[in-house]
């Protein structure tokens, strides 16, 4: 897929005022500072489509794109940032959760892991609530220019171990990449290629 368009529609904290268009809708979120707006701008071919700040915790609402009239790719907050206030982040965990359990369009959730760390308690403890609610849902390990291929290996393997150790017969789907690489661009955008032409060859809906 060659994105050739990437609009930005709106940002609220309010599910209810999403966009009502029944387009799939590909959601991004992982802990602050794992590098998801830069990912968002490598995929979009856009420097700055997606606020990236070397203060975590920029994106505070539920953000929509309208990519190539099509679809939309959606931007979420970040989640485990000790320095945003309790109140905030019961706030944020409110309408990230509402999202989640009551879009309708969101057709699948993209897990943002920094490959650099060891798996996260809340990393695994978020992939376990996407489970439980039965939300689809692959891994995007970022920042893999930061290490060496053996090492990107060996952490995903380490990784793979804490997903099964916590009830998981397998390892969800994932991808490697780099925004300063574009490593792992084409993947992705082909794999939500593939998701998109079998939602509209089916005329499923939502």
């Amino acid at each position: 897929m060659k994105i050739n368009t990437a609009e930005f529609i709106i940002s609220n904290s309010d599910v209810a005022k999403c966009p009502k268009e029944l387009l799939p809708e590909y959601a991004f979120i992982g802990r602050s500072n794992v590098g998801k707006s830069s990912l968002i701008n490598m995929l979009t071919n856009h420097k700055n489509l997606a606020k990236t700040s070397s203060k975590p915790g920029k994106t505070q609402l539920i953000n929509h794109f309208k990519i190539n009239s099509n679809w939309f790719l959606v931007d979420l907050p970040g989640y485990g940032y000790a320095k945003v206030s309790k109140k905030t982040k019961e706030t944020f965990q409110k309408f990230i959760t509402d999202y989640f359990e009551k879009r309708e369009q969101l057709v699948c959730a993209f897990v943002l892991i920094d490959i650099r760390l060891e798996a996260q308690k809340i990393d695994l403890e978020f992939i376990n609530y996407l489970g439980e609610t039965e939300v689809p849902f692959c891994l995007i390990f970022t920042k893999s220019d930061k290490i060496g291929k053996t090492k990107v290996d060996s952490q995903i393997a380490a990784y793979r171990k804490q997903v099964l150790a916590r009830g998981w017969e397998e390892m969800p789907q994932h991808f490697v990449t780099s925004s300063t690489e574009q490593t792992g661009k084409d993947e992705l955008l082909s794999y939500i290629d593939r998701v998109n032409q079998e939602i509209f060859k089916n005329n499923s809906g939502f």
